[in-house]
């Protein structure tokens, strides 16, 4: 299969998944528009060096055509323009990969809610889910146009509590819930839509978090790092789950459903970009809810 002729839009395309993400449906051969807030002359809150032209650059580079655009989800008339801009140069999305977060500064896992300021709470929430809303109320009728698919992006592939503070698990439920409801409202226009996750990230800023790089990413396990890091992974391994979803002519059978990366791994029998296999669902099950020493456990067990 292949993504020739195909048109995708990622939200948050700027880095980690969303940024990963555009690469792989551009690998496969689609055209991919490109958008963040973060562009080589205007930066956002989030202060990362990372911009929606390298991205579009990354795409290129892959084999598919980037189409850049600088659009904030929070604001209406932002994704007014770059509807309008869609619909002068194609005629409709047949992927729409919703991953807008913008919520990194505002959690807090240390601290109980209440001791925490209200005002970080809400610009989590305003900007995890009122970004989605906006994305999907103004893009769906594109995606309606093509019978297309609609992918949001979560973390985590259940709504088991894990202790990151009630704005984060009210996002990620929420993005979780509007998977569930698109698998459903979307069948009735022959469109599918369901949510996606990654496992323990090694995106770009979770690195420079640990003091570490792609390339000696280990070294921080245990260290500033917890022992679950050792079974972490590339934002690529979701991706390339993501352009197979995007490939995959029965994808409707997924409808509704949350899909992790590693069950993504596994259905299309693929690896992460360094080659490895991480499967974070089963380190969750079998090491760390099953009570056992994670220091202790050999991560090649679940690779």
């Amino acid at each position: 299969m292949s993504l020739r002729g195909k048109v995708a839009v990622v939200t948050g395309a700027t880095r980690g998944c969303g940024r990963a993400i555009a690469v792989e449906l551009g690998r496969a051969g689609a055209t991919v528009y490109v958008t963040g807030r973060t562009t080589r002359e205007t930066t956002s809150p989030m202060k990362r060096p990372e911009t929606i032209e390298e991205t579009g650059e990354l795409v290129e580079a892959a084999g598919g055509k980037a189409v850049v655009v600088r659009c904030d989800f929070r604001s209406e008339s932002d994704v007014d323009a770059l509807k309008a801009r869609i619909e002068s140069e194609v005629d409709g999305i047949d992927i729409l990969v919703d991953d807008v977060w913008g919520g990194d500064m505002y959690f807090h896992f240390d601290a109980p809610f209440w001791e925490t300021p209200l005002e970080d709470a809400l610009n989590l929430t305003h900007n995890a889910l009122d970004t989605h809303l906006i994305a999907l109320h103004k893009l769906l009728p594109l995606v309606v146009a093509r019978r297309g698919l609609v992918l949001e992006v979560t973390d985590g592939d259940n709504d088991d509590y894990v202790g990151a503070g009630l704005p984060y698990y009210l996002a990620k439920c929420g993005i979780r819930a509007l998977g569930r409801a698109l698998g459903a409202e979307l069948k009735k226009n022959d469109c599918v839509g369901l949510a996606v996750t990654p496992g323990f990230l090694r995106s770009e800023s979770m690195l420079d978090h640990f003091e570490v790089t792609e390339e000696n990413w280990r070294d921080a396990v245990g260290k500033l790092a917890p022992v679950d890091f050792k079974i972490s992974e590339t934002p690529y391994l979701l991706a390339r789950g993501v352009a197979a979803l995007a490939q995959d002519p029965s994808v409707s059978r997924f409808a509704g459903q949350t899909l992790a990366s590693w069950t993504l791994m596994k259905e299309y029998d693929y690896t992460d970009i360094d080659g490895d296999r991480p499967d974070f669902g089963r380190w969750l099950t079998e090491v760390r809810h099953a009570g056992k020493d994670p220091a202790t456990t050999p991560p090649d067990d679940f690779r």
